[in-house]
């Protein structure tokens, strides 16, 4: 649902009544992914999309049951070989919609805002459990659970034991739902969360949007022009860092969100970096790379990635390991960066490189699909069961 932030928080704002289905599974092929969304009001206007047209007329009935009552509807819809292929697909599947009533008071408009800021946000919503608490929605990780939040702001209260109770939830603690719900968010997962309690199990479809990860970037070099453009078409953040000022230049890197012409060191200790952030060090010197590489090797980041040859390699191990760098430090440098694909231009370098942070990112190996068996997109991420002794 955080893909129509922009129409929701517009008519929480002006105290609208809707309706609010959202895909909360995928199995197969399917036009759209979870957290696909579709709104119809009470006049029967539609905003959004399911499933790219193929089961609309079906999920705007659900719809208009919600507005006409006041619960909650599931639908299980297939997607025929012929329907897929209209939207590019190989084959059909099935998809699972929840339907929710949605206003001031069911719906808070935090998540839909901070969306809207750019900032990362996450939501969750009760869709299998306890018939008294099905459609809640709860916003993870938010400080506090005050319901006093409820009033001008339009906050909602969280979830606490007694609400829990009172539906016949038990052995589990609404700070432990909170805590799994908040992890999943911070993961960047969207999909089901099963949490096991006494009764019926809790099932959370849960939403995230984070903000885009960040890559840097350091040395203004051609390599660097062509990675700078493919990974800000990849979603990434980009930042080029030189000490150079001649060669740190916005004409010269169109595509970074940012251009610096600093010491990187400096540049790299000031920045506010996390699990996500890529590391790319492009400028080929070892000596002068050592210092910046020791401190990225050091950060809770994603991918530390440096270009050279294998010698170069060999003699920035040295010195990285003179410089107090431990082996759990080195084994995280990918050098030479990238993978071996026979890349020898700028632009066939920087898909080397991107192919290896996406691996490292999904944990693969990086063989050919032909080599390999088993599922082509990884589906452990889609549910995450919680067992709650």
């Amino acid at each position: 649902m955080l893909e129509l932030s922009a129409e929701i928080s517009a008519r929480l704002a002006r105290g609208e009544r809707f309706a609010l289905a959202t895909v909360t599974a995928v199995t197969g092929s399917a036009p759209r992914d979870p957290g696909a969304s579709m709104i119809v009001d009470p006049d029967g206007r539609i905003t959004g999309s399911v499933s790219g047209g193929c089961v609309e007329g079906a999920v705007y009935e659900l719809c208009e049951r919600v507005l006409d009552g006041e619960g909650v509807e599931h639908g299980r819809f297939g997607i025929d070989d012929e329907s897929a292929f209209a939207v590019g697909l190989g084959c059909g599947g099935e998809i699972d919609v929840f339907v929710q009533p949605a206003a001031p008071g069911l719906l808070d408009r935090e998540p839909f805002d901070r969306v809207l800021e750019g900032e990362s946000s996450g939501i969750a919503t009760l869709v299998a459990g306890p018939a008294a608490l099905l459609g809640r929605v709860v916003v993870p990780g938010r400080n506090g659970n005050d319901p006093r939040d409820a009033g001008s702001s339009g906050r909602l209260p969280g979830l606490d034991d007694g609400e829990l109770a009172a539906a016949g939830v038990h052995g589990i603690s609404a700070a432990r739902i909170d805590a799994e719900l908040d992890r999943n968010v911070r993961s960047g997962r969207s999909g089901l969360v099963r949490l096991e309690c006494d009764g019926d199990d809790l099932v959370f479809f849960c939403e995230s949007r984070l903000t885009p990860p960040r890559m840097v970037i350091f040395g203004a070099v051609a390599f660097a022009e062509a990675l700078s453009s493919a990974a800000a078409l990849l979603g990434y953040r980009v930042s080029v860092c030189d000490h150079r000022p001649a060669f740190a230049t916005a004409e010269r890197f169109p595509a970074a969100h940012e251009v610096v012409a600093q010491r990187p060191v400096a540049y790299l200790a000031r920045l506010d970096v996390d699990e996500r952030t890529v590391v790319c060090v492009l400028s080929h010197d070892a000596r002068t790379e050592v210092p910046l590489l020791r401190l990225a090797l050091s950060l809770p980041v994603a991918y530390v990635g440096a270009l050279g040859s294998r010698r170069t390699h060999e003699e920035r191990v040295e010195l990285l390991r003179a410089a107090g760098a431990t082996a759990a430090e080195l084994a995280r440098l990918r050098s030479p960066i990238g993978l071996d694909l026979g890349a020898v231009t700028p632009e066939e370098t920087a898909v080397s490189i991107l192919a290896e942070v996406i691996a490292v990112r999904s944990g693969r190996d990086a063989r050919p699909l032909s080599a390999t068996i088993g599922p082509i997109h990884a589906t452990a991420d889609r549910e995450a069961v919680v067992g709650v002794s």
